[in-house]
């Protein structure tokens, strides 16, 4: 009886873990295109430098998933100290933004892989390193879990608020 338990936890928390990965993934996709054609938008119509319009591109992505994990992956964790939340969200972006940025600049302007395509593959490399960075700082700093009790006590604290099943509403005083 305890092994199903056991299983039977471990198999909840792996569920929720894949959840978590695949919305991570939808926002964090989401953010790929906007990146790569914000990216790619500036090369074409500008003058500016690769990395330069790397780094305007990663700026721009970064608000848009910023959205998309408060609101969609992360909806459910906790959304006390919004200041402190932005703040660790923007600190390990810009992180991100160096680890992303610093495999283009190396493969440019060290090696010289400067065409659009190469310009393109190494961006993409450089989000897909930065991106495994961003999920472990996200969840574990980030958009931290609510501790089990806070999380009965903000869901009886809603039930106790919302109108009984036999249609009458709870008068509060």
């Amino acid at each position: 009886m305890s092994e199903q338990r056991t299983s039977g936890g471990l198999r909840a928390r792996v569920d929720q873990l894949a959840r978590e990965i695949a919305k991570f993934g939808a926002v964090g996709g989401a953010g790929v295109l906007v990146n790569l054609g914000v990216f790619n938008l500036i090369r074409h119509v500008t003058e500016l430098p690769v990395v330069r319009a790397s780094v305007v591109a990663t700026i721009v992505a970064t608000f848009t998933n910023y959205l998309g994990y408060r609101y969609f992956t992360y909806r459910d964790r906790d959304k006390q100290g919004r200041t402190k939340e932005l703040t660790l969200f923007l600190l390990f972006s810009a992180i991100g933004l160096i680890i992303e940025n610093g495999v283009l600049y190396t493969a440019t302007y060290g090696f010289g892989w400067d065409s659009q395509l190469q310009s393109n593959v190494f961006k993409f490399v450089g989000i897909g390193i930065a991106t495994l960075f961003r999920f472990w700082s996200y969840r574990s700093w980030v958009f931290r879990a609510l501790p089990a009790r806070e999380a009965v006590e903000t869901a009886e604290s809603f039930l106790s608020e919302a109108p009984s099943a036999q249609g009458r509403t709870t008068v509060r005083k």
